[in-house]
């Protein structure tokens, strides 16, 4: 269900009833005036009553009607609100129909007019580019030089966001889009910062969560929800138009074509992975407790399952694509303070995108890291009981036999549970550590930043945090933004270790999302629903909106989708404030 907003200090009135009662007045005083002459003239009166009785009765209904209409209309106007609040209040979908009315225009006035601010903003910047490359040419030109053998520019080499530093991912490049965009997890798909922030839409149903990231692809967003009925949990995935927030398609369940079993969603914590054709939507399904869950493959067209892949544990991790192959992995059901796993310990698997087929599996203890992957190695981090960073050759089982390589390129092990995704930057491999999960902070919490080297597995230099990092670091511009359950967002320079700056969002509520970041601005949320804007320079809280239900805060803590910023729009999810869109100016 799209609600769009209706800003408090522009609520419209339609007062019908005062308008038709003051219309009236002066025919009822006329009326008054021949009924008051015959009441003062005694034998006329008489004769009226013997001719016609029931007039008595008629005169003293209009006289009680009468009376009735000028006490509303000249009564206390300040109670009649009051009661009419107080009726509100106690049930909000109690409105007067006039009430009703006003909003649904206003909000269809709203709708259209930021539907056409967005609009021009991507026309304008449609030329601005042209423009651009047109002067880019002529330089060219002046020089000797050929404009046809001019190199890709720096946005379309880096799916984007113009540093060269950011995350390749959808059209631009070519290729796949999964969590927070690519291996660098900016949570940018290019365009405009969004500043002094406005909300477009929101997608919500009723009691639902949205603990997944939104993944943007071009005009299309998709996301998935989360919601508790009957002691069990259960989900949606749904595909969104970006700017009107319209609906395209939402599953719940589908059959499996290989199979012809119906499948039923559970709910999701894991975000969606796009093919880089944009035809096919990957996803894991189910929450920490959850055992029996798929992998899921579903045809962007329509929502409907391509495929599905058992498994007897839940898949919490977002998977990566890349070309036609998805990795995942399927992290252990623990119980009690130790951690131990129920039953599997847990292990990552491949799947053939196009058909389906399992191509590898390879048991590591609690994989709820999100993967990265490039230059045909995945890396993945383990968690409880493993307490490791993996780097797996993503070539089948046949492949490898045939060239004589094992799976494993390399292990490193970490001093605490690695469940944070894995960050990809030049040689590096970047992971957040730490005790303590997105539900408990450990009695001695503590955590760190790990630089692995992409090639072996060496540790290249660690940062020391006071407790752990359980969403993604982002890295731009040779600076990775880490966040931290403390509630900080950490600015540390990889060539120096130097921590430049360090924001709060909402003082000491977690922060176990991972930031967006942009060329001027730092997007965070924290776990009670708020989400703070930092200037990526000085690291200032410029902004701070929050983004849960205004009479429902989250009593669970769990705001922990992370945010993504595109063409000026930001998308996020929260706990019980649905899948929001904003936008905004973009500051100077």
């Amino acid at each position: 269900m799209i609600d769009f907003v209706v800003q408090p200090d522009c609520v419209g009135v339609v007062p019908v009833f005062v308008n038709v009662g003051f219309a009236v007045v002066p025919a009822i005083a006329a009326a008054l005036s021949s009924a008051l002459a015959v009441l003062f003239n005694p034998k006329e009166l008489m004769r009226v009553f013997k001719e016609k009785p029931y007039i008595p009765v008629i005169v003293v209904a209009v006289l009680i009607g009468v009376i009735l209409l000028v006490t509303f209309l000249t009564g206390d106007g300040d109670a009649r609100h009051d009661a009419a609040a107080a009726v509100q209040a106690s049930d909000p979908d109690n409105q007067p129909i006039w009430a009703t009315l006003a909003r649904s225009v206003y909000e269809t006035r709203q709708q259209d007019l930021r539907g056409r601010w967005i609009k021009q903003r991507r026309i304008n910047k449609k030329y601005e580019a042209e423009l651009e490359s047109l002067r880019d040419k002529i330089a060219r030109l002046q020089e000797g030089a050929d404009p046809a053998t001019r190199p890709a520019t720096a946005s379309a080499a880096n799916g984007g966001d113009g540093s060269g530093d950011g995350d390749s991912h959808g059209d631009a490049a070519g290729e796949a889009f999964y969590f927070r965009g690519g291996p660098r997890r900016t949570g940018y798909g290019g365009g405009d910062s969004a500043r002094n922030l406005m909300r477009l839409w929101t997608e919500s149903e009723r009691a639902r969560m949205y603990l997944s990231s939104p993944a943007v692809v071009g005009e299309d967003v998709y996301g998935a929800s989360c919601y508790m009925a009957l002691g069990r949990n259960y989900g949606s995935v749904f595909r969104l138009n970006a700017v009107t927030g319209r609906e395209l398609w939402e599953v719940e369940s589908g059959e499996d074509p290989n199979t012809g079993e119906e499948v039923e969603f559970k709910g999701f914590f894991s975000s969606p992975a796009v093919t880089a054709d944009g035809e096919y939507l990957v996803i894991g399904q189910g929450l920490h407790a959850d055992v029996n869950s798929e992998l899921i493959c579903l045809n962007t067209s329509d929502g409907s399952l391509h495929w599905a892949i058992p498994t007897p544990l839940h898949i919490e991790g977002s998977p990566a694509i890349a070309g036609d192959i998805v990795v995942a992995g399927a992290g252990a059901v623990e119980v009690g303070e130790e951690h131990k796993p129920s039953g599997h310990p847990g292990f990552v698997l491949c799947v053939r995108i196009s058909d389906g087929k399992v191509l590898w599996r390879h048991d590591v203890n609690d994989p709820e890291s999100s993967p990265a992957i490039a230059d045909g190695v995945c890396y993945i981090g383990s968690g409880f009981n493993g307490k490791a960073v993996y780097a797996l050759r993503t070539a089948s089982d046949e492949e490898l036999q045939a060239s004589g390589e094992q799976r494993v390129l390399w292990k490193a092990d970490t001093p605490y549970p690695a469940t944070g995704p894995v960050t990809l930057t030049d040689d590096l491999a970047l992971i957040g550590c730490g005790k303590g999960d997105f539900v408990f902070r450990a009695a001695e919490p503590v955590g760190l930043v790990l630089a692995l080297d992409r090639k072996t597995g060496d540790e290249q230099w660690r940062v020391d945090l006071p407790d752990a990092v359980l969403g993604a670091i982002a890295v731009r511009d040779g600076v990775a933004y880490v966040p931290v359950r403390t509630g900080a967002i950490m600015a540390i320079d990889l060539a120096t270790r130097e921590v430049l700056w360090s924001g709060r969002v909402d003082g000491e509520t977690p922060v176990m999302s991972a930031p967006a970041v942009t060329d001027k601005y730092v997007y965070a949320t924290s776990t009670n629903g708020y989400m703070a804007v930092f200037d990526i320079t000085s690291g200032e809280r410029v902004e701070k909106v929050y983004i849960n239900h205004e009479a429902k805060p989250g009593e669970q803590a769990l705001t922990v989708s992370s945010p993504f910023v595109q063409d000026g729009m930001l998308f996020v999810g929260s706990e019980t404030g649905g899948l929001r869109c904003y936008v905004g100016e973009e500051s100077d």
